[in-house]
C-alpha cells in the first residue's frame, strides 16, 4: 500500500491530525488558559478580587455554611432516573463535607454529598456545592460562573459534553492519537535537529508554514508528549473503569479490606454522633506537620460520614511547596478528635502517579513554570494550526483544478478552530461584563447564559468562515482569516474596556497595586488584540499580492 515505513507514517500522521486536530486545539488552548483559571476567576468575579485566603475556622465559619447547604437542583435531576421509585423530598442524612482552597483562591469552594435512601446504587448520591468568602462566610449567589476554573478549565479535557461521558472519551482518544502523531512526525523528518533552527518567513507561505510547523512540534516535544500521556493517566479511571463492570465486587472487597487496613470506617454504623471541635483537629494536624519540618496549610478539609458513630474527619496539607497534589492526610475520629491514622510515606508507584499528576495540574507555587506552561500550549496551537494551513495550501490549487471541495472545508474549520475559538473566548468575557448581576424572571442563570454566548459566538465565527470561504475553491486565500483576525482585535480590547467601565480597575490601577491576576488577564488580552492586528495586517499584504499576481496572469492569458 506503501512504498516505505515513512510513507505510512506520513499518512498517519497527515489524516489523525486533520480529523482530530481540531480537538486537540481546543484542549491546547483551554489548557493553557486553565493554567491561570483561578485568575481568570477573579477577572470575571468582581467580588473576589482580594488576596488569596488560608482554611478558615470550621467551627465558626464553615460549618454553619455546610449545615444551611442543600443539593442542586441539577444534581437532583441527574440522579432522578437512579433510583427506586420516586425521588425523595428531603436529603437528611450526609455522606460527606469538604472544602478545598489552593494558594491562588481567594473564595473557598464547599462541597456536600448527600445519600439518596432509594437509590439503585447505594454509592449514587446528590450533591451540593457553594462558593464562599472565607472572611465572612457570605456565598456567592449561584449563578455566578466561574469563567476559569468552572468553564474553560473543563472544556481542555470534557468539551463540557457530559451525555454518556462522551467528552472524556472524545478527548481522550485524541491524545492517544497525538502521541501517535508525535511518534511518526518525528518518523516523517529525518533531519530531525536542523528542523529545529529552520524557519524561513520570507519563502513561499507553504514552506514557510511548515517550518514553522516543524519548528514548534520539535522545540515543544517533550511537552507535549508529556501533557498528552499524563492526560490520559489521569483519567485513567473513566477510560478502563473497575466499578460497574464485573470486577465491581473485587473493587468492592478492595475498599473493604482498604477500610479494615487503615482503620476508616468504609461504611456508616446507623448510630448518631456528634461532631467534636474541627478546629482542634486541625491544630493537631498542623502541629504534626511541624514536627516533621514540613510546615503548611490546609488544602483539603474532608468529613466523612457526618453526623454518624462512624465518621471521621480527613485533614490534608496544602502542596504549594510540591510538586505532588495535596497529601499528608491526617484523619481523626469525628466524635472524639482522636487519631486515626497518618498517611504512611507513599509507595513508589504511587508517589510516582501524584508526581505526574501534580506536575499536569500545576497546583505548587512557580510562576516561572506557569507561563513556561502557557508557552508550551500555545506552541502546540501554533504547531496544529499551521498543520492546517500547510495542508490547505498544499492541495487548495490542485482541489481547485479537479473542482473539489476538500481544501475548502478544511480551511473553514481551522478557521473556526483559530480564530473562532479566540472570538469566542471573547464573548464570554465580553457577556461577563455586559449582563446585568440579576436578570428578568424566566430568563436563564446567568452563568449559563454566559455559556450560550460563548457557544453562540463560536457558531457565528464557524458560519462566517464557511460563508467566506468560497475563494478557497478556486486556490485563493480565505478572507475570513483576516476579518475574524479583526474581529479579535476588536473584541479584545472592548473586554479590556469594559472591565475598567464595569469595575473601575483600569491597567494602572491593578497594575500600580502589583494587583497581577487582574492586570495580568487585561495585559493578555492586549497583546492577543495586537497579535491579531499584526496578522490582520500581513493577512492583507498578502490578499493584496496574491491578487496582483492572478491579474498579472489573466492579462497574459
Amino acid at each position: 500500500m506503501f512504498q516505505s515505513f515513512r510513507h505510512a507514517m506520513t499518512w498517519l500522521h497527515t489524516w489523525f491530525g486533520l480529523a482530530l486536530g481540531f480537538v486537540l486545539m481546543a484542549c491546547f488552548f483551554f489548557g493553557s488558559l486553565s493554567v491561570f483559571d483561578r485568575e481568570i476567576d477573579r477577572w470575571a468575579i468582581p467580588a473576589s478580587r482580594f488576596a488569596p485566603q488560608p482554611m478558615p475556622s470550621f467551627d465558626k465559619v464553615l460549618r454553619p455554611v455546610f449545615e444551611d447547604m442543600k443539593p442542586s437542583q441539577q444534581s437532583i435531576e441527574f440522579m432522578r432516573d437512579k433510583v427506586n421509585g420516586p425521588m425523595p423530598e428531603r436529603f437528611d442524612t450526609v455522606r460527606n463535607w469538604g472544602a478545598y482552597t489552593t494558594h491562588r483562591d481567594p473564595m473557598l469552594s464547599l462541597f456536600a454529598g448527600y445519600v439518596v435512601p432509594n437509590a439503585k446504587n447505594p454509592d449514587d448520591g446528590v450533591r451540593g456545592n457553594r462558593t464562599i468568602d472565607p472572611r465572612s462566610g457570605g456565598a456567592l449567589p449561584d449563578d455566578q460562573l466561574k469563567v476559569g476554573s468552572g468553564f474553560l478549565y473543563p472544556l481542555h479535557y470534557s468539551l463540557t459534553f457530559y451525555w454518556k461521558g462522551l467528552g472524556f472519551w472524545i478527548v481522550g482518544f485524541a491524545a492517544l492519537m497525538m502521541l501517535v502523531a508525535l511518534v511518526t512526525g518525528v518518523v516523517m523528518h529525518r533531519k530531525f535537529f536542523r528542523e529545529f533552527f529552520t524557519f524561513r518567513p520570507k519563502k513561499a507561505v507553504q514552506r514557510s508554514v511548515l517550518d514553522l510547523h516543524n519548528m514548534m512540534g520539535v522545540l515543544a516535544l517533550p511537552f507535549h508528549f508529556f501533557f498528552a500521556f499524563t492526560g490520559l493517566v489521569i483519567f485513567a479511571g473513566i477510560y478502563f473503569p473497575v466499578s460497574h463492570t464485573q470486577l465491581e465486587p473485587l473493587h468492592e472487597l478492595h475498599e473493604q479490606h482498604e477500610a479494615q487496613t487503615t482503620g476508616l470506617p468504609h461504611d456508616r454504623a446507623g448510630v448518631a454522633a456528634p461532631l467534636a471541635s474541627v478546629d482542634d483537629m486541625v491544630r493537631e494536624a498542623q502541629r504534626r506537620w511541624a514536627a516533621k519540618g514540613m510546615a503548611g496549610e490546609v488544602g483539603l478539609l474532608s468529613l466523612r460520614h457526618v453526623g454518624d458513630a462512624n465518621g471521621y474527619v480527613s485533614v490534608f496539607r496544602a502542596g504549594t511547596d510540591r510538586i505532588a497534589l495535596v497529601g499528608d492526610g491526617i484523619h481523626f475520629k469525628a466524635s472524639t478528635g482522636e487519631v486515626l491514622r497518618e498517611d504512611p510515606p507513599r509507595t513508589a508507584v504511587d508517589s510516582l502517579n501524584t508526581f505526574l499528576t501534580g506536575l499536569h495540574l500545576q497546583h505548587f507555587r512557580h510562576w516561572l513554570l506557569r507561563c513556561l506552561y502557557v508557552l508550551g500550549g500555545l506552541m502546540g496551537c501554533v504547531c496544529i494550526a499551521t498543520g492546517f494551513i500547510f495542508f490547505v495550501e498544499k492541495r487548495k490549487k490542485q482541489h481547485a483544478k479537479q473542482g473539489r471541495q476538500g481544501s475548502r472545508i478544511v480551511d473553514a474549520l481551522a478557521v473556526t478552530t483559530v480564530t473562532g475559538m479566540l472570538i469566542a473566548t471573547c464573548t464570554i468575557l465580553i457577556a461577563n461584563r455586559l449582563l446585568p448581576a440579576s436578570l428578568p424572571s424566566g430568563w436563564p442563570p446567568r452563568g449559563d447564559l454566559e455559556q450560550y454566548l460563548f457557544w453562540a459566538g463560536w457558531v457565528a465565527a464557524m458560519a462566517h468562515a464557511f460563508w467566506r470561504s468560497a475563494p478557497v475553491a478556486s486556490g485563493q486565500p480565505n478572507p475570513a482569516w483576516r476579518e475574524q483576525c479583526w474581529a479579535v482585535a476588536a473584541m479584545a480590547a472592548t473586554a479590556v474596556g469594559l472591565n475598567w467601565i464595569t469595575t473601575g480597575d483600569h491597567l494602572l490601577k491593578t497594575v500600580g497595586e502589583a494587583y497581577w491576576p487582574v492586570a495580568g488577564v487585561d495585559l493578555s488580552l492586549l497583546v492577543c488584540a495586537a497579535l491579531a492586528v499584526v496578522a490582520a495586517r500581513k493577512l492583507a499584504l498578502r490578499a493584496a499580492a496574491v491578487g496582483s499576481v492572478n491579474r498579472l496572469e489573466a492579462a497574459h492569458a
